[in-house]
């Protein structure tokens, strides 16, 4: 596919490109590999022909505490199986720990509710008395610290406490429902559930005492739940549960002091993360330390141009992948510039208000509010100085062109926009930016390095021109080491390598360009992705087929003026019909079962849902006929001619 454009919607500067951490980095992999690695192909083509050299040099560069081992890579060639520094020892929290002092660690800004700021050795400070708290309840290696909380500078202290000790960190966000919550930490049995005893969303409270006292009944695992004030009534919320206590309370005791490291294998879990739950409950995806600290710092400062001072931002939730990516940034020696609530609140421009109060050098947002934004009219480079900013980052969904070109016209002409795709599956990015080529409208700039990314078509085969399936057909640090109670490694199999032996298939359609960059053409799988969030349909299904009226249902992804909307059809009861009422009980029962993200755009009535002859509703097939393509395999359906009932829908034309 030609480029949009003839010419870059930005291109770097040769200083700005001399003084970046990979121009300094490709002279070292220049010396390694006994030849100029001037450009970022060149490089990039090294770090993949030379792949332990690479993730050698990378430790080195980044200045990564622990022992490397004497081997980079065993069994390179096989995927799963490969392992990384598989004699190497370090601890993640050690290394995103390494920076003292007054300066600032974590600026917090809880839409005009909350502020608050964390020096380095504040931030050590918290983490030692946690650490300790932890120990006092039993937390060891391995143990699980489930936290159901928002973007603020106490989770980020809880997750390297728990790092710190070796043990195994897991969150999502506050406005999760009971069976989500359930459903996610249910499955790894944490000791200790962290949480908060409400949010503000929006300008208003939001009071979660009622939700908690069943999720922590039910979570018979958890031995102390801890309750993060933010609306002031921590305590009270906390009396309310069983063996609950306030962080006051926790912390009591335990005064600040040195830190204690637990160095663990390269290969030790270090996050549980949950796959969007499209067919069934959410999937457990079990992250290591030393894979992701590599893959993240290599991001942060190679691609991300991040530097000892920086002050980065990314829009997020705990539930989010990118709040851990973000948490990283401090291993760059970077202040973590956290938010939490409505980014639209109290006015659309309360990011950008932001931006410039803190001197924020790295903005880190979705495709979704960029868009959301621009269609308010926002032309910031008037109203705000952004001088700080070198790069603004987009992800969750593909990036219009019509953004791109917003970015540049409205946001700032001298500013790398990188449009980055990963997922939570390796909680990292295959494609992303880098500050040594320019900006093409409408695409993102390349592979990340030391990754084999490749476009395939159906039988496997790389990809030069023309839409395939993304893939990674190399081993790499950052790739699960499995999932969650999948003993034999079948499900973390199923879910990547079924396909193409020793390839990972990451479920995205998407195609190269002619300048090296590539265009996602979004899931090729039933995953649906409204605003950039990953949710999954059977979440939906859990809460809407609990209804008298409704007998079965089906959701689908719809793309929809730049984005995806949630479109959820239903078979009615005898009897029952869908009205207006009951359209409503229907997002509100999915808002409270599921989350806010689940809540469809369109709730459609239809006589009859497709499914195989095996019973399975086929929610791709009825994607394909919503979106006006051919459905392969109507063979394979009990009910072929239902899908005739979700061809050129008059709900769906608006």
């Amino acid at each position: 596919m030609t480029s949009p454009s003839d010419a870059p919607l930005w291109t770097p500067s040769p200083e700005r490109v001399a003084s970046s951490a990979m121009a300094r980095f490709a002279k070292l992999a220049g010396a390694k590999a006994g030849r100029e690695l001037g450009d970022y192909r060149s490089l990039h083509a090294w770090s993949i022909a030379e792949r332990e050299a690479f993730w050698d040099l990378l430790w080195d560069f980044c200045g990564v505490i622990g022992e490397k081992g004497d081997r980079v890579l065993a069994d390179g060639d096989r995927m799963p199986g490969a392992r990384f520094f598989p004699e190497g020892r370090l601890n993640f929290a050690e290394n995103l720990l390494k920076t003292h002092g007054p300066g600032d660690a974590i600026v917090f800004k809880g839409e005009d509710k909350a502020e608050a700021q964390l020096s380095w050795d504040e931030l050590r400070a918290l983490v030692s008395r946690i650490q300790q708290a932890l120990e006092a309840v039993g937390v060891k290696e391995g143990d699980r610290v489930a936290a159901m909380m928002p973007n603020r500078p106490e989770t980020v202290a809880f997750m390297l406490a728990t790092a710190s000790l070796g043990a195994i960190w897991s969150s999502c966000s506050p406005d999760f429902g009971e069976r989500g919550v359930l459903d996610r930490f249910g499955q790894i049995e944490p000791k200790v559930f962290v949480t908060v005893d409400g949010y503000w969303y929006a300008g208003k409270r939001i009071d979660i005492a009622a939700k908690l006292k069943p999720i922590v009944e039910q979570l018979t695992s958890v031995e102390r739940t801890v309750v993060v004030p933010y609306l002031g009534v921590a305590e009270e919320v906390a009396a309310g549960l069983r063996d609950a206590v306030s962080l006051e309370a926790f912390l009591e005791g335990h005064d600040p002091g040195p830190l204690m490291f637990r160095r663990v294998a390269f290969g030790h879990p270090l996050y549980v993360m949950f796959s969007s739950g499209t067919t069934g409950v959410p999937k457990c995806i079990v992250h290591c330390a030393g894979g992701l600290l590599l893959q993240q710092l290599k991001e942060h400062v190679l691609h991300c141009d991040v530097r000892a001072g920086d002050r980065v931002f990314y829009f997020t939730t705990c539930g989010w992948m990118m709040w851990n990516w973000l948490v990283a940034g401090l291993g760059a020696g970077a202040t973590l510039l956290l938010y939490d609530g409505s980014p639209f609140h109290p006015t659309p421009a309360v990011l950008f208000d932001y931006a410039d109060a803190e001197g924020m050098t790295f903005f880190g947002t979705s495709a979704k509010w960029i868009d959301g934004v621009k269609k308010q009219g926002l032309v910031p480079r008037e109203t705000h100085s952004l001088k700080t900013v070198r790069a603004m980052a987009s992800t969750g969904s593909p990036l219009a062109d019509s953004s791109f070109d917003w970015v540049y016209e409205a946001v700032k002409s001298d500013i790398q926009l990188a449009s980055i795709s990963g997922g939570t599956d390796i909680c990292s990015c295959f494609v992303l930016g880098n500050p040594m080529d320019p900006v093409w409208r409408g695409e993102i700039q390349g592979a990340g390095l030391g990754l084999a990314v490749a476009t395939l078509d159906d039988d496997g085969k790389p990809m030069a021109r023309g839409k395939g399936e993304l893939a990674c057909v190399k081993a790499f640090p950052a790739m699960p080491i499995g999932f969650w109670n999948d003993p034999d490694g079948a499900k973390y199999h199923a879910a990547y390598f079924d396909r193409f032996p020793n390839v990972w298939v990451h479920g995205d359609f998407a195609e190269w360009t002619e300048h090296g960059g590539m265009i996602i053409h979004g899931r090729s799988d039933a995953t649906l992705n409204p605003g950039g969030v990953r949710i999954g349909t059977a979440e939906i299904y859990a809460q809407v087929e609990k209804m008298e009226e409704i007998v079965e249902a089906l959701c689908i992804g719809q793309d929809h003026d730049g984005d995806v909307r949630v479109v959820l059809f239903v078979r009615m009861a005898d009897g029952a019909s869908l009205d207006d009422d009951l359209v409503r009980k229907v997002k509100v029962r999915i808002r409270e079962g599921a989350s806010p993200r689940h809540v469809p755009a369109k709730v459609i009535a239809v006589a009859d849902i497709p499914r195989t002859k095996s019973g399975k509703i086929v929610e791709l097939a009825v994607r394909e006929v919503v979106h006006g393509r051919p459905v392969k395999n109507k063979e394979a359906l009990a009910n072929p001619e239902a899908l005739d009932l979700f061809a050129d829908l008059e709900e769906l034309r608006g």
